[in-house]
């Protein structure tokens, strides 16, 4: 049972952290690689979760028109501006910094708003997150 809140834990965390509420998964990633968690599964985990957020962006993005003047909608019109701008400078490949703190989620919007292939945008943010938690673990592994 522990290890069902722990992985639930973990999925959440990583899910929260790839929308666009202010959340952080690394910490909680880096503390299970530490405590013999079979990193396999911890990278697992957290990679679908993180995956899973930013495909609630891309949705998200399909349908701001009826939602950005919600007064409760976290972005803000110069941001989604700002993202908009990077994404039609670079395209889809933008993407790959969909792990990025600060410019990934908006992307991940952008994506959906500027009706990106749903397939492409999921092969594109599934490397950019798995790789991301790849190198964190990497490191955490090398330095412990």
């Amino acid at each position: 049972m522990i290890d069902l809140a722990v992985y639930g834990g973990l999925f959440l965390a990583a899910f929260t952290a790839a929308t666009l509420l202010p959340a952080q998964s690394e910490i909680l990633v880096v503390g299970l690689l530490l405590t013999d968690h079979p990193p396999w599964l911890v990278l697992t985990v957290a990679s679908a979760g993180n995956v899973l957020g930013s495909v609630v962006n891309w949705f998200l993005g399909r349908g701001i028109e009826r939602l950005r003047t919600r007064r409760w909608f976290p972005v803000s019109p110069a941001a989604l501006a700002r993202a908009e701008g990077w994404y039609r400078h670079y395209g889809r490949w933008s993407l790959l910094l969909a792990w990025a703190p600060i410019i990934g989620d908006p992307l991940t919007v952008v994506a959906g708003v500027l009706r990106e292939s749903f397939w492409v945008f999921l092969l594109l943010v599934s490397v950019a997150k798995i790789g991301r938690y790849l190198v964190l673990a990497a490191a955490t592994l090398g330095f412990a």
